[in-house]
């Protein structure tokens, strides 16, 4: 019997076989996160500033901090998700010479984190029908007995959900609550929250601190799958 000849149960049944090779193959290797990066940094040129509101030096290694909440962070169902988030950009600071204090210890800097996620049922440029709302492959002629003629939704396009996320951070001069360092990446695709993709947001607004270059960078970051 020929491929054409064949009854649909012989041909379908090879299809989860497929379907499970593809989807074993694009579990292999890396998927990468592009991140738009800004930062703003504001020390001080000189090694021990004089004037009372003067900025901070730039701050060489090793380096004690406390992480600060807004109120809204401290308490409620936020704070387990803050802290994992805290938890992210400790392990990001660590390998630059920052590491939290001590609790009975006084630290020199505080950090402040914040996070947004918007998850959208498709991409903002996606029409949800296939081919465009009124092209000749999204809609079909039904004649009914008046011989009228009615517009009908051939096929909807499947929601494939979208993420817009950004990441902020915030350095203050314990001593005088002065902001002395700001940034924030901001990335958006298809790819479910995972605490590696954070990470690498969160790794890539870091790139260069303390002292990165001004402007907004692009830099992307591979995550392994």
């Amino acid at each position: 019997m020929s491929e054409t000849q064949r009854p649909p149960r012989f041909r379908h049944r090879y299809l989860p076989v497929l379907a499970l090779g593809i989807g074993l193959t694009g579990c292999a290797g890396v998927y990468r996160v592009d991140n738009r990066v800004e930062s703003f940094a504001r020390w001080s040129e000189t090694a021990s500033p004089s004037e009372p509101g003067a900025p901070a030096a730039i701050p060489g290694p090793p380096q004690t901090y406390r992480f600060e909440r807004l109120p809204s962070q401290a308490t409620g169902p936020a704070t387990n998700a803050q802290a994992e988030l805290e938890s992210f950009v400790q392990t990001a600071l660590a390998p630059l010479g920052w590491t939290p204090a001590a609790e009975t210890a006084n630290a020199p800097w505080t950090v402040q984190v914040s996070a947004d996620h918007q998850r959208l049922p498709r991409a903002p440029w996606e029409d949800p029908w296939e081919g465009g709302r009124f092209g000749w492959s999204t809609r079909v002629n039904i004649g009914v007995g008046s011989g009228q003629i009615m517009w009908s939704p051939w096929l909807l396009r499947p929601d494939m959900p979208y993420h817009l996320r950004r990441v902020s951070l915030v350095i203050r001069d314990a001593r005088q609550g002065q902001v002395v360092f700001e940034t924030s990446a901001a990335h958006d695709g298809r790819w479910n929250s995972t605490p590696a993709l954070w990470n690498a947001m969160i790794s890539a607004a870091l790139k260069d601190f303390p002292a990165p270059p001004t402007g907004v960078r692009d830099i992307p970051i591979d995550v392994p799958r």
